[in-house]
């Protein structure tokens, strides 16, 4: 079976998984808990409601687990697993390491880069604990990223990688310097780890020669991005998002699955929860469908002229 048709067939079991037999208990109030970088989680809410899980009648978030910066996971994971709600929803490799670190036994829906590869899941059919979720195959993806942004700015030279320094392994950039052997670009790995270390990192980039920047996929540079895009088009850099709500937003490009298409899913996956279902029986899903979004107005302002037939291959253009 090919790989993809494998990916399709996990979406599709997914989606017809059988919830469990009970529906919602009535007067019972669930706890929901969130581990994320993000400041709110609308989109997820908004699907938990649409299926009968709503705040201030049957659902109760715990407070403090929303918009954690890296340096505070571990006092936060901590302290939301000894309140032992119902579900825990987190996003990224260190925050999900910091629940595994806390609790073997509350379900946790989680999104990283490669759950199987990370140690989180015995397999994506089968999770086989107490965790399972979202695997956004970004190594793969950052790959790509990085091709269509040396497609899209022709003649570009040196090119600024940025990754996150808890995150990213060294062979995930061992990987993009090897597809660019030959090619006649550099790259110029900049790692860094919060974000007011970025917008100072970028200029130094710019400084050292970087025409372009391809921002790899971790929530700190995509999520609340609006400073960090607005800062790079100052600067003039054209530039590639994680997302393509990052292009819609007013970055350059943004290549891969939609987020809000993630956050659905996983809202899926925790409403199977608090029906009674167990992370171990529930798959991991990977993202199947992937979108080009071009921001022509964002090239406008930058002073760059996006090649006809990489603007004719996008699934979007913002102009």
């Amino acid at each position: 079976m090919r790989r993809r048709d494998f990916i399709t067939l996990l979406g599709t079991a997914a989606a017809m998984w059988p919830l469990s037999a009970s529906a919602q208990e009535s007067g019972r109030i669930y706890r929901v808990a969130f581990l994320t970088p993000s400041l709110a989680e609308p989109t997820l809410l908004n699907e938990l409601r649409d299926n009968g899980f709503s705040e201030g009648r049957n659902l109760e978030v715990l407070p403090g687990g929303l918009g954690v910066s890296i340096d505070r996971v571990a006092d936060v994971a901590a302290s939301l697993a000894k309140a032992s709600p119902d579900v825990i929803v987190t996003a990224s490799e260190p925050y999900l390491r910091a629940i595994q670190r806390n609790t073997r036994s509350i379900p946790v829906i989680g999104m990283t880069e490669d759950m199987v590869g990370e140690g989180f899941v015995a397999s994506l059919a089968k999770p086989s604990g107490n965790i399972t979720g979202m695997s956004i195959l970004s190594p793969e993806l950052d790959g790509k990223r990085l091709d269509i942004l040396i497609e899209a700015v022709p003649g570009v030279q040196k090119i600024a990688v940025f990754a996150e320094s808890r995150i990213t392994l060294p062979r995930h950039i061992e990987a993009l310097q090897d597809a660019v052997r030959g090619r006649g670009i550099g790259l110029l790995v900049t790692n860094v780890a919060r974000r007011d270390e970025v917008l100072p990192a970028i200029e130094n980039a710019k400084s050292s020669g970087a025409q372009a920047i391809c921002f790899l996929a971790t929530p700190l540079f995509s999520i609340n991005a609006g400073a960090l895009i607005q800062g790079v088009t100052n600067l003039h850099l054209p530039t590639i998002f994680q997302w393509p709500e990052n292009a819609e937003e007013g970055a350059l490009i943004g290549y891969g699955p939609r987020f809000m298409d993630m956050q659905r899913a996983r809202a899926r996956m925790v409403v199977k929860v608090l029906r009674g279902a167990k992370p171990a029986d529930i798959p991991i899903e990977q993202p199947s469908k992937f979108e080009l979004v071009i921001n022509l107005k964002a090239a406008k302002a930058i002073g760059l002229e996006v090649p006809a037939g990489i603007v004719l291959r996008a699934d979007k253009l913002i102009e």
